[in-house]
């Protein structure tokens, strides 16, 4: 890697407390649509179950370093990254010892702060999104604060908005102590299917509540999103032309369309050096 090929990634994380959401789903997908349009990704596994991991065809086998390795034993990143069979697209696994992780880091010295302090550097990527646990730890806290930014797959069932407000209040309370700058990127509805009156009402509710931040695209239920995992691969690259690989496909160009937008304020927002001879 040369010099220029390096730069501080943007960090993603997609974030719910609540299982069964399609979180491991949109961030191998949403990763995978990212890669496809010519960024660099690296998707961090930082989920004890390590479905992220063997979605991308990672055998635990060839695994030598993993995310428990750069929290714990100062391994880095890049020692950890392992390449998948999506150009582009890179991985750090999970390891089975990332379920006593959240024991160990109750009395590990800047707890909080191991994961951000280990992205934080130039790396060979643009942007790192991160899989969390799906639970309110310390391993989840590690990513939050790491983070810019955070996606939030919010199953449309009749619980989802109950459980966005206690993410919401988390998320506020991260600010408040540890990442000021943390934001929501945007919340995308998963599971839906339009024949459904419940899964409507969900969808409503929740715009109503969030607006703007809820992105357009609705990720269906979908039989190929569910089969994918098993053969080692995304959906995109399984079936591309099934409609959960299209959602996803659309996702990941309004969440870069998004980008770009954030990028744009961040410019205008920036001082200007006045050069020159002066008035």
């Amino acid at each position: 890697m040369t010099a220029s090929t390096l730069t501080i990634p943007r960090i993603m994380s997609i974030t719910n407390q609540k299982g069964g959401v399609g979180k491991t789903t949109t961030a191998i997908n949403l990763a995978t649509a990212m890669a496809a349009v010519g960024k660099r990704v690296l998707l961090l596994d930082l989920d004890p179950q390590g479905n992220a991991s063997t979605g991308l065809g990672i055998r635990r086998v060839d695994i030598k370093y993993s995310t428990y390795d750069v929290l714990f034993n100062e391994v880095s990143v890049m020692d950890s990254v392992m390449t998948t069979k999506v150009p582009n697209l890179s991985i750090v696994p999970s390891s089975i010892h990332l379920s006593g992780a959240e024991i160990e880091l109750v009395t590990a010295d800047n707890r909080e702060y191991r994961l951000r302090d280990a992205l934080r550097i130039e790396l060979p990527f643009d942007y790192v999104i991160i899989d969390n646990p799906p639970s309110l730890n310390l391993l989840t806290l590690n990513a939050l604060v790491a983070s810019d930014t955070i996606v939030v797959p919010l199953q449309c069932e009749f619980y989802a908005l109950e459980g966005l407000s206690h993410l919401v209040k988390t998320i506020e309370r991260v600010r408040k102590s540890f990442n000021p700058t943390l934001d929501i990127h945007g919340v995308v509805l998963t599971m839906y299917d339009k024949r459904n009156n419940l899964a409507n009402q969900v969808a409503e509710d929740v715009r109503s509540f969030f607006g703007e931040k809820v992105y357009k695209t609705v990720i269906p239920r979908n039989v190929r999103l569910s089969e994918a995992p098993s053969f080692g691969l995304p959906a995109i690259v399984y079936d591309m032309r099934c409609p959960g690989a299209s959602a996803y496909i659309h996702l990941a160009s309004e969440v870069l369309k998004r980008e770009r937008t954030i990028n744009q304020q961040v410019l205008l927002a920036a001082p200007t050096t006045q050069t020159g001879t002066g008035a």
